[in-house]
């Protein structure tokens, strides 16, 4: 495989971990440097974890995780979406910056958008591939585009306010629906 292909993959993963980066700016009134790492590592090692893990699970168990993958994913993050809209219409301040990177919460987002890795870790095994190269390029990849997501969503936040939590998790509850969808071959991205 390819460094570029390696790179494709890293970025097409690193999508759900961005999305929800700027979700979690968007409940920010001020942007936050150690919000905006944490959520890079949190995403980021999950996004490097996920793939060794699948690849070594190997593809006897494949077809198990690629049967409920996507309802978990789903699940999680409307989970999350919800709490996030109803916590916005009940016009909770407090819980936007103590809440943002509890533990709970961090590590339910970071399992929710690194499910797909694991089957892409899956598929490294029964291909060619330098594993460490692979997942060093797919945790940092997915680093990147979570700080920038969470400073992205934090200058928009900080303009629509309430409007861009709920906004927020509307954001996760599609994403969770697109995973869900995706893999019931509903629609093809």
């Amino acid at each position: 495989m390819s460094t570029l292909e390696l790179l494709l993959i890293a970025v097409g993963l690193s999508m759900d971990a961005f999305s929800v980066s700027v979700c979690k700016g968007l409940t920010t009134k001020r942007f936050s440097p150690r919000m905006a790492l944490t959520c890079g590592l949190w995403f980021g090692t999950f996004q490097a974890l996920m793939p060794v893990i699948g690849y070594f699970l190997g593809s006897q168990f494949a077809h198990f995780i690629g049967a409920i993958d996507h309802w978990i994913a789903f699940g999680l993050l409307f989970l999350i979406g919800a709490n996030m809209i109803r916590e916005a219409v009940a016009g909770k301040e407090d819980s936007k910056q103590t809440n943002a990177l509890d533990f709970k919460t961090m590590l339910l987002l970071a399992v929710a958008t690194s499910i797909d890795a694991l089957a892409v870790g899956v598929s490294f095994a029964c291909i060619q591939v330098e594993l460490w190269v692979s997942v060093a390029l797919i945790g940092l990849t997915t680093f990147v585009f979570s700080v920038l997501g969470v400073k992205i969503g934090n200058v928009f936040g900080t303009k629509f306010e309430k409007k861009a939590e709920v906004f927020g998790g509307i954001i996760l509850i599609l994403i969770g629906l697109k995973i869900l969808l995706e893999h019931l071959g509903v629609i093809g991205f």
